[in-house]
């Protein structure tokens, strides 16, 4: 299987309001054939900090969150363990999230003509647009001094 680069995003939502807002731009996107979810956690944090793992196949207590259910296709069980335990101690007490790996499918017909074409891929750097955002300005403020 040949897959094309693979992503994960952990959406919070404070106070666990999931309302489902995001549902239909995930759709837009996996029927787009832009990604493909290939995992999914929720992850709930209680008030007293005690923490739930929901993996996708057991949703069914928020209607908002079960539509995500939807959305995921064969699920390479990417997520360990550990990445849960890590991105739960970022969860302050009476927040969730959601916890998406996916895979960039738009990215592999230009994947196979890069290989085709002789080339190779030599690095692959995602940097987040909030962070470009605040650096350009940052910038715009200096030159403004």
């Amino acid at each position: 299987m040949a897959l094309g680069p693979i992503e994960v995003l952990v959406i919070g939502f404070p106070g666990n309001q999931f309302t489902g807002g995001i549902l239909p731009e995930l759709e837009r996107l996996v029927e787009a054939d832009t990604i493909s979810i290939v995992d999914a956690l929720l992850i709930i944090k209680d008030d007293d900090g005690a923490v739930e793992y929901v993996e996708i196949e057991e949703i069914d207590a928020n209607a908002d969150a079960a539509a995500l259910k939807a959305f995921v296709g064969e699920s390479l069980e990417l997520l360990s363990d550990e990445d849960a335990e890590e991105f739960a101690a970022a969860l302050a007490p009476g927040s969730s999230a959601a916890v998406l790996a996916f895979e960039h499918t738009w990215f592999k017909p230009l994947r196979n003509e890069i290989l085709d074409s002789g080339g190779i891929l030599i690095a692959d750097v995602r940097v987040p647009g909030l962070i470009v955002e605040e650096v350009m300005a940052a910038v715009a403020e200096l030159d403004n001094v």
